[in-house]
């Protein structure tokens, strides 16, 4: 997956996240993918990464 495909997948992951929790406001949940990409950004693989940053970003805004 390339830089800008990874991108798009993680916008598409904020907008999931913004409609799963709409009561959060948008720049929390912004901030907390940016949060869990920056945790998994150093990863070789890069194909799997979006669909990480959103499980563990749906988790930390379900508490």
């Amino acid at each position: 997956m390339g830089v800008c495909e990874e991108v798009r997948a993680l916008t598409s992951v904020v907008d999931r996240l913004a409609q799963k929790f709409p009561e959060v406001p948008t720049g929390v949940i912004e901030d907390v993918v940016q949060q869990q990409h920056r945790a998994l950004d150093a990863g070789s693989v890069r194909d799997f990464v979006p669909v990480l940053v959103e499980h563990a970003a749906r988790e930390r805004l379900a508490q």
